[in-house]
């Protein structure tokens, strides 16, 4: 039996049982006293179980967490639909969901539009967060600390046009940070431009980002601002029902709110 299967059956066992004792566990699985000692411990080490003040082990809160993502990942595709597509009837263009997956976006789900020029990610294509509009938008809205990594980090190149720079790359987070908005100029596919617009968890985190992708030229400031109002509508939907609560980032004008209605 691998130790992979081993350290399952210990979650299992935690989760319906627990807390139980190191002896119990062993008991219960069948297996030396020895080797679950060390699975528990290196469980421990990976924040996936926890000692009791008397001594037994118990299962923590990371394993909840990491559930939690998961489930937050299932459920993006079902809420994002509704809105998707209603936004490409009305842009022509396609609208992608993507979600956050370590230092790379992950294309989930995607609505097309009927324009002739198309960025057609695949479901399941994944991309750096250093190249185009969602990758940007995830970005700025990750945690500070992990955003300084993805700049220390040598990056790659699509197009001309992809932002490689650290310094430069920083500089257009900020401004996206600001307005609540990316904006991709051709970073990805020359001739191809995209709008994007985070999605944020309880703790106003990046899990995600709707985009909206296309040949029509995009840029920042007012003309974008009735596909950024549709966009923001979605993602603050989506968002609440993740369990975010504070205020949206660079929320827009009621003017701008109206122009998309």
């Amino acid at each position: 039996m691998s130790s992979i299967i081993r350290s399952v059956q210990a979650m299992d066992l935690l989760a319906r049982k627990g807390p139980l004792g190191v002896r119990a566990v062993a008991q219960q699985l069948k297996l030396p006293l020895g080797s679950v000692h060390r699975m528990l411990l290196d469980l421990a080490e990976a924040g996936v179980a926890d000692r009791t003040p008397s001594g037994e082990w118990e299962l923590s809160f990371r394993l909840l967490e990491i559930t939690g993502l998961q489930l937050e990942r299932i459920e993006l595709p079902r809420l994002f639909r509704p809105f998707a597509e209603t936004i490409a009837a009305k842009t022509g263009e396609t609208v992608n969901l993507n979600a956050l997956h370590g230092r790379e976006g992950v294309c989930i789900d995607k609505v097309r539009g009927n324009e002739g020029m198309q960025l057609d990610w695949r479901i399941g294509s994944r991309g750096p967060l250093n190249q185009g509009g969602a990758g940007k938008a995830m970005l700025a809205f990750m945690d500070e600390t992990e955003r300084e990594q993805v700049y220390a980090t040598p990056m790659s190149a699509a197009t001309p046009y992809t932002i490689t720079d650290p310094e430069r790359l920083r500089d257009e987070i900020g401004r996206t940070r600001e307005r609540g908005y990316s904006i991709d100029d051709q970073e990805v596919v020359v001739g191809v431009y995209c709008v994007a617009v985070p999605i944020l968890d309880r703790m106003g985190r990046s899990v995600g980002a709707i985009s909206v992708t296309g040949p029509s030229p995009k840029a920042a400031g007012p003309a974008v601002l009735p596909i950024v109002a549709m966009l923001q509508d979605a993602c603050r939907h989506v968002s609440h029902r993740l369990g975010y609560s504070g205020r949206w980032p660079g929320e827009l004008p009621v003017a701008a709110e109206r122009l998309a209605g």
